[in-house]
């Protein structure tokens, strides 16, 4: 007991101290207090978090070790396969991390499904973003931190696995090197400058090993910074259910309930990824062997998330334009720009076109469910059955090899589903949404079927329902409808043209504005926070613009 009283007399001691020179006990108190909604979704965020930690940790270990410089020796190390063959000091490193220090290939392995694990979790993390409409005012910032975490992601991917100078990421760099070259009029002297000279070139090594050891950790550490920052001053979202409004937040507090979880997190993610590297080989250089550019590997892809481009590289025709003594190479060209622009691009200036279509300038702080944005969530699935066709596409050879296909019918197939695909997946998925809000309609009118059947006097049979408990009632009446603006060519009863509607742009935004409001909307007592419900209409939207 003494010891106890000790350690925080201590403990007071030490605050007291700081308190009296920083006056921090205040702020540490309220963000000590700090309530944060627990849902599991929320958790993908943390093990992006925790993985960008670990690859931190991991890569300063692999830092230690590893010389990134491609100038030539003669290995002589473990991996007798290699011996006597000649390679650079970056690779020869690499083996040597991996057979002759100790415990290096399980930390090199760590270190490469901490990447994939990262990349993973911020995609989930966007698309729950996405999908519960977590983006919206006063959240857009935020979530164009999360657009441009996902960028550098990428590159600091293919600046890692193409460190080690083997055959296969050498193949990568020699893509990169072309795509770059594809950018009229500065390709060329970009991929000069970066090489330092023609290709492969010999400082190309190191300063990839810069970038991705400083730049690009930098920039994301500071991005992370942020985004925690302004997620703490907002307020995280919430879930809609019982006694969730836009005004309060229902969960635990940050001390000691979220810091403690957040420590587990991070040591299960950490023994996750153990297990992963200890289990299941992931990028074994010595099989590649050391680059040359006199040669390719048979079935190579890259990381999973940059499949997208490395699949539009395949579907693409060869198609060239010379202009004025100019060859623009559109093969690699529109295959480099049109998918990033797609979903990058696309994703930062959704919340900025549904504001503009939907007119809706008040702040969210309780999550859409994603069956109340039929169009939202549709647009969604479209984009990931976009990216999906493209990534498959990244493996047509070895899908043509183990399915006995032909390459060049897999290519095909593939050059209409990446514009077919996306529209099917949207019409299906809209349909499902509509789908869903006529049952979550069914269920406050009718409630839940019990399974208990009662025979009635005339002899005919029927199911008993009881009525929706407050928790149950609760989400589904926290859904607002969107506004309808006026139809585009709408009078009033004077016959006044409705204003703002004259114009193409007006045009073309009540149009938008009529997809959005595509909706089975409820008229709930006006709470929406589960208190006893009044009288419910159900009203859908007019698509023709009644």
């Amino acid at each position: 007991m003494s010891q106890v009283s000790g350690s925080a007399r201590a403990l007071a001691g030490a605050g007291g101290w700081l308190d009296d020179r920083f006056h921090a006990a205040r702020a540490a108190r309220a963000a000590m207090r700090k309530v944060f909604p627990d849902h599991w979704s929320f958790m993908l965020g943390e093990i992006a978090l925790w993985s960008f930690v670990i690859l931190l940790l991991t890569g300063t270990w692999l830092a230690f070790f590893f010389v990134p410089s491609q100038a030539d020796v003669v290995y002589h190390g473990t991996y007798a396969k290699l011996d006597g063959i000649t390679m650079s000091q970056a690779y020869q490193s690499t083996l040597n991390i991996s057979f002759d220090i100790r415990g290096g290939l399980l930390i090199r392995q760590i270190h490469h499904w901490a990447a994939d694990m990262f990349m993973v979790a911020v995609t989930a993390h966007m698309l729950r973003v996405f999908f519960t409409g977590a983006y919206r005012k006063p959240r857009e910032v935020n979530w164009l931190i999360g657009i441009a975490l996902f960028t550098l992601g990428l590159i600091e991917g293919l600046f890692g696995y193409s460190l080690p100078d083997d055959q296969l990421s050498g193949a990568g760099l020699r893509v990169f090197e072309g795509i770059l070259q594809g950018i009229p009029i500065v390709g060329t002297y970009t991929a000069f400058f970066l090489f330092g000279g023609p290709y492969p070139g010999s400082p190309i090594v190191p300063r990839l090993y810069i970038l991705h050891v400083l730049l690009i950790p930098g920039l994301i550490l500071g991005l992370i910074t942020a985004h925690l920052f302004i997620m703490f001053h907002q307020k995280h979202t919430q879930m809609a259910a019982l006694g969730n409004t836009e005004k309060n937040v229902v969960g635990q507090p940050f001390w000691p309930y979220f810091l403690l979880k957040g420590q587990a997190w991070f040591f299960f993610i950490f023994g996750l990824l153990a297990v992963l590297a200890t289990f299941a080989q992931i990028n074994p250089v010595w099989l590649y062997g050391p680059y040359t550019p006199l040669a390719i590997s048979a079935a190579t892809q890259p990381d999973w998330y940059m499949g997208l481009l490395d699949g539009a590289l395949r579907i693409m025709p060869s198609w060239e334009i010379n202009f004025l003594g100019h060859t623009l190479t559109l093969s690699v060209l529109i295959p480099f720009i049109v998918p990033l622009t797609v979903i990058l691009g696309g994703a930062a200036l959704w919340p900025f076109f549904e504001r503009w279509a939907t007119g809706d300038r008040s702040e969210h702080h309780i999550n859409d469910r994603p069956r109340n944005a039929p169009v939202r969530t549709a647009t969604g699935m479209a984009a990931v059955t976009f990216y999906g066709v493209l990534w498959a596409e990244s493996a047509n050879d070895l899908i043509a090899d183990n399915f006995h296909v032909p390459l060049y019918t897999l290519t095909w197939i593939a050059r209409v589903m990446v514009f077919a695909g996306p529209a099917v997946a949207f019409i299906i998925t809209r349909r499902i949404c509509i789908g869903l809000q006529r049952k979550d309609k069914e269920l406050l009118e009718h409630g839940l079927e019990t399974g208990i059947i009662r025979q009635l006097p005339d002899g005919g049979f029927i199911e008993e329902h009881r009525p929706l408990t407050r928790q149950e009632r609760a989400p589904l009446e926290a859904k607002k409808a969107p506004a309808l603006t006026p139809a585009p060519g709408s009078r009033d009863g004077n016959g006044v043209p409705a204003p703002r509607t004259s114009g193409l742009t007006d045009r073309t935004r009540a149009i938008a504005n009529r997809a959005f409001a595509e909706t089975i909307t409820l008229q709930p007592d006006g709470r929406g926070n589960g208190q006893p419900p009044g009288e419910h209409s159900v009203v859908e939207a007019d698509r023709a613009g009644q």
